[in-house]
């Protein structure tokens, strides 16, 4: 507005200007008188107040507790007025041990739980100062600090404690602001107070050295916090994120039961929240293995028991746990605090060194406080000790004078004593006058003298403040540190999916039509040779099981297809179905075309260096790549490059060292050293592993072992194995030897494996039946033997696949 009219009592303002103006002073009253620490002292203006207050009632440790109404009533009335409710709720949090690492309230009745359940009201509660609050309040009388008038000018409050306790790192700090926001986490008192010591000895300290005395927070209800970059981000630049864990544990219970037990919750957790959020998990099946969840939390201490049923296993509940719940939570740190008034964000170094300075001042100005009273009091026994010498004439000069004003004038003019000296000498007590008293005088005056000396050699030398702060400081850790209650680990364990699901051994089967699913393999009991076997998967007409492969639900299952592709899959994220289902289609789970099919697959823990994947396709070509090469999260990456007729049949993992076995479908077999073949890429094409004839084609490949034997499994189910030693060791490349009498009886071979005497096998047929047979039931015979039955089929059944479960087998699964 170009000039600003009155009009009566109405002054025209811009709602704008006006709107700016109220915000603004609404914002600095809420950071600056509010919500945000000091640094100095670590606490809020109504947490100091309350302090102050019941400093103020005599309200000590070594006295009787007193209703907290009236130390709330007393607060408001003088220096808060807010309304009672925040004063009470700020006075309760000071007194609960679950929120405050060092209670500076010590409260009598009910506080409130870590259940979340609200404090009595005021009038029922009562309340001290603890006794390391009185450190807060510590030398307060002695002008250590500066007073401003309360909010209507009628009484006189400090801007801050004197605070001889590090405060906002020991007990920390949270608040809301307008725009901005601290939390400040609880430390150890030990440990702090080492760090300060460390900066006062060596003030250029590394943060490295900070770090390694102040390990991270140390929360009053315990906990674990996971990994230490976020204790470090948070120290170094004064914010990170901190992952603090319950402490669990397990106890076995009767009947071979166990249950988890948690003793310790991540800093202001609420357990009757947490109960509550573990029973909905349960109920809504999204865990399952618990049957009951019980706090058993007393007077001892928390407990909550977690009973478990006799088949869950604990590890896979407790990472379930930690995922879904606040077992495991994150601590923001934000290290706001005032600094003169002004918000900011600061490094541990930068909250330890403003400490350090205040506490420069506080000690220099409690010296100079006691330097001018000694200095008083030494003027006064100076003015005591003349009078002694002259009592005499003093007694006579006072007994003569009218009155007191003509006797101060008197003993001034006569003796040159000052005005102070002089009224102390009228007020001096006549048992003064003794030898006595003449001797107390003398001490007092040498003692005077030493302590003025004193006291002007520490204001002239900061150094000599710093040995002051850094003594007092220790006494304080000798009183009040306590061991620490958080434990840090190292590395942080992260929760991953593998960590939700049990680890357990699967079959896994994938029938011609591409359909897969997974199954325990105690779903299917090992049985004697000649076995009728269990449906492993219902089939449609048109369907077949083609292949069936031995995993867990943690290891990586690499798919290799027919057209020389790979693609993965983690086992628990094949569909668990039941022995009669037939699973889902291969390609709802994988982008495969339509036109492929699996022909191979590995389960891998890991894509260490110096293992290769040794590939052979069905026109005998062989390769060998190393397996660093498919670390990919890439589905359909080439394998094998293959020709327009040839089709991928096998893959095996191997340290680059085997013997490889070839087999044919019209039972030839080729055995050569793997050297033989060189490492090549991925999209390689191959060399030659065994010439055929006319017709035939390779059905399988294994890597050789000494010692071990050849299970051979034909279309008719017959089968035999054929100690490793009958194949003998040639160059790749050879027609090969005879590996089984082939005729109409037995019919084509199927499938092979190297095994040992104590492996099982399972063996699967076109209709989808499957048996379980241990290795030792099948007959030992010679390379050209026909076979003897292992499984009856039905008329019109074939065998389809083989596959092998290796007996306590270490490393890497190798399923076909």
């Amino acid at each position: 507005m170009a000039e600003e009219q009155r009009i009566g009592k109405v002054i025209p303002i811009e709602l704008e200007d006006e709107m700016r103006r109220s915000y603004i002073d609404y914002a600095m009253s809420v950071i600056v008188d509010r919500a945000l620490p000091d640094v100095r002292d670590g606490l809020k203006p109504v947490q100091r107040r309350i302090l102050y207050v019941m400093n103020e009632l005599n309200l000590r440790p070594d006295r009787p507790h007193k209703k907290s109404a009236a130390v709330v009533g007393e607060v408001m009335g003088k220096y808060h007025p807010h309304g009672d409710a925040p004063i009470y709720e700020a006075m309760v949090r000071m007194a609960q041990d679950f929120s405050y690492r060092y209670p500076l309230v010590d409260g009598h009745g009910n506080y409130g739980s870590v259940d979340g359940d609200p404090p009595a009201a005021m009038r029922y509660t009562e309340a001290r100062l603890s006794a390391i609050a009185m450190e807060m309040l510590r030398d307060i009388d002695k002008q250590t600090v500066d007073f401003v008038p309360n909010y209507d000018g009628t009484q006189q409050q400090p801007v801050v404690l004197p605070a001889r306790i590090p405060n906002l790192l020991i007990n920390g700090a949270s608040g809301i602001a307008v725009g901005m926001a601290t939390n400040v986490p609880p430390h150890n008192l030990g440990e702090i107070v080492d760090a300060l010591v460390l900066l006062i000895d060596r003030p250029d300290a590394s943060d490295e050295e900070l770090l390694a005395v102040v390990k991270g927070p140390d929360f009053p209800t315990g906990g674990i916090i996971m990994g230490v970059q976020g204790i470090r981000d948070a120290y170094l630049t004064g914010r990170g994120h901190i992952r603090v864990r319950a402490r669990l544990s397990t106890e076995p219970m009767g009947g071979g039961r166990v249950r988890i037990v948690v003793t310790e919750l991540p800093y202001m957790v609420n357990k009757a929240t947490l109960i509550a959020k573990i029973a909905d998990l349960v109920r809504e099946r999204r865990i399952e293995g618990i049957t009951e969840v019980r706090d058993e939390s007393d007077r001892e201490g928390l407990r909550i028991a977690i009973e478990l049923r006799r088949d869950a296993q604990p590890q896979v509940i407790i990472n379930r746990l930690l995922k879904h719940t606040q077992l495991e939570d994150t601590y923001g740190v934000i290290m706001l605090a005032l600094v003169d008034g002004t918000p900011q964000v600061l490094t541990l170094r930068q909250a330890l060194r403003h400490y350090l300075d205040f506490q420069v001042e506080v000690v220099t100005r409690r010296t100079r406080f006691d330097l001018e009273r000694a200095r008083e009091r030494l003027h006064i026994v100076e003015g005591l000790r003349i009078a002694l010498d002259h009592i005499d004439a003093i007694i006579e000069l006072i007994r003569s004078s009218p009155d007191e004003a003509t006797a101060r004038r008197g003993l001034m003019e006569r003796f040159g004593l000052t005005e102070r000296q002089a009224t102390a000498i009228l007020e001096m007590q006549l048992r003064r006058l003794t030898g006595l008293e003449r001797e107390k005088l003398d001490r007092e005056h040498a003692e005077l003298t030493q302590t003025i000396a004193r006291l002007t050699a520490i204001l002239g030398d900061v150094g000599e403040v710093y040995r002051i702060i850094k003594e007092e400081l220790l006494e304080i850790r000798q009183r009040f540190a306590d061991p620490r209650r958080t434990e840090i680990q190292e590395e942080a364990s992260e929760v991953s999916e593998d960590d939700l699901v049990a680890l357990e051994d699967v079959v896994i089967t994938l029938t011609h039509n591409g359909y897969i699913k997974r199954q325990p393999t105690s779903t299917y009991r090992s049985q004697r040779r000649g076995g009728r076997g269990i449906s492993a998967m219902a089939t449609r007409d048109e369907d077949f099981v083609e292949h069936l492969f031995i995993a867990t639900t943690h290891t990586r299952v690499l798919l290799f297809t027919d057209m020389g592709r790979m693609y993965h899959l983690k086992g628990r994220e094949i569909p668990e179905a039941s022995r009669g289902a037939r699973g889902t289609s291969i390609y709802n789970l994988l982008p495969m075309s339509a036109a492929e099919s699996v022909a191979a697959a590995i389960a891998v823990t890991s894509f260490d260096d110096g293992r290769y994947l040794f590939m052979a396709t069905r026109n005998g070509i062989v390769k060998k790549t190393p397996l660093s090469e498919f670390a990919t999260n890439r589905q359909g990456i080439i394998a094998c490059h293959l020709d327009a007729d040839d089709r991928l049949v096998g893959v095996r993992l191997t340290e680059g060292e085997h013997e490889i076995l070839l087999v044919t479908r019209d039972g030839q077999a080729v055995r050569f050293a793997e050297e033989d073949v060189r490492p090549m890429g991925r999209a390689s094409r191959g060399v030659i592993g065994i010439r055929l004839e006319p017709g035939d084609r390779v059905v399988a490949m294994d890597a050789a072992r000494q010692g071990a034997d050849v299970l051979i499994v034909t279309e008719q189910g017959y089968g035999k194995r054929t100690p490793v030693e009958e194949y003998r060791l040639t160059r790749r490349g050879g027609k090969g030897v005879r590996a089984i009498g082939h005729s109409d009886r037995n019919g084509p071979v199927v499938g092979m494996r190297v095994v040992e005497e104590d492996d099982e096998v399972m063996v699967i047929s076109v209709r989808g039946i499957m048996i379980r047979l241990g290795v030792s039931g099948v007959s030992r015979q010679g390379r050209t033997a026909r076979g003897v039955v292992l499984m009856r089929l039905d008329e019109g059944d074939a065998v389809a696949a083989l596959a092998q479960i290796a007996a306590a087998r270490n490393g890497d699964e190798e399923p076909n």
